[in-house]
């Protein structure tokens, strides 16, 4: 039998980063949104990049950064309070970095909404480095919102889990309160490829047909503790064999409202410090990304 999976606490208030772009607001929708079915307080982050402080601005470029990262911040805290009028809303503008005042403002039971892009770079190719940056310090969940364009997609009524091992015993545990909180379904998505088994024992012995029932044994062990924990939840697993698991969980996003993965991290500093499903995920995907911390 697995240990108890860790608790996930996502009933704390809800940060959010904001840089007064269009992927930044929609972020700031919807962590409103999350902030009123929770009924905790919204507190929403502009970061100055600490450039007040960079010795080569004059004075009058000083006070322009501030009035400029005011009326930011002005701009989310009125969506925001359209969004939800009963959810209360602070503001901070910050002088640091993006990652250090966003995590600096967040309790121990927060969690943190960004926006997958923020105003500069190459936006239909990359996701911003300051939303990698947070996910890859942050000890606390944190949510990337698409910058899809067009109107806001219509609720599925499906939070989406992605399982891989059992280290994903909490990420489906987080799921499953967020599901049960909004009504919703939970669907848990297993997704694996046969050639990142090949040239091991298993693959020469067993084929990939064993290998395929090995997982879904493997996936029905990590679900079990949570349809015991959970039963008037409807839970749905699928596991897929496929030539990409990231493509595999990017389509499976289409019709989710929500997608919850372990927040895997990469143990060396070369290329993007989050794992390759993970970063491909975070940058595809049609859905928000919630990234629970693995501990």
């Amino acid at each position: 039998m697995g240990s108890t999976p860790q608790e996930v606490i996502m009933t704390g208030p809800v940060v959010a980063g904001t840089d007064g772009s269009g992927h930044a607001l929609r972020a700031v929708r919807w962590a409103a949104g999350e902030a009123a079915a929770r009924g905790t307080a919204l507190h929403i982050v502009h970061a100055l990049g600490a450039g007040q402080g960079s010795p080569y601005l004059c004075e009058e470029d000083r006070r322009r950064i501030v009035r400029f990262g005011n009326s930011v911040l002005d701009e989310a805290a009125g969506l925001a309070r359209r969004q939800a009028p009963a959810v209360p809303v602070t503001t901070t503008l910050c002088g640091n970095w993006t990652t250090p005042c966003l995590l600096g403002e967040a309790d121990p039971d927060a969690t943190v909404v960004v926006g997958s892009r923020g105003r500069g770079g190459f936006a239909p190719l990359l996701v911003g480095s300051d939303s990698l940056d947070l996910v890859a310090h942050a000890s606390v969940p944190v949510v990337v919102v698409p910058g899809e364009s067009g109107e806001e997609r219509e609720r599925a009524g499906v939070v989406l889990a992605a399982a891989r091992d059992e280290r994903d015993g909490t990420t489906l545990h987080c799921a499953a309160r967020l599901a049960g909180r909004d009504g919703a379904v939970l669907r848990v998505v297993s997704a694996w490829s046969f050639f990142e088994n090949v040239g091991s024992t298993a693959t020469a012995f067993e084929g990939a047909e064993r290998l395929a029932q090995e997982r879904t044994r493997a996936t029905a062990r990590i679900v079990e503790p949570v349809r015991a924990q959970f039963p008037d939840l409807s839970v749905t697993e699928r596991v897929v064999r496929a030539g990409s698991v990231s493509e595999a969980l990017v389509r499976a996003t289409t019709d989710a409202d929500v997608i919850v993965m372990g927040a895997r991290r990469r143990s060396h500093r070369i290329g993007s410090p989050l794992g390759h499903v993970t970063h491909a995920v975070v940058h595809h995907t049609h859905c928000p990304v919630l990234l629970v911390p693995h501990s």
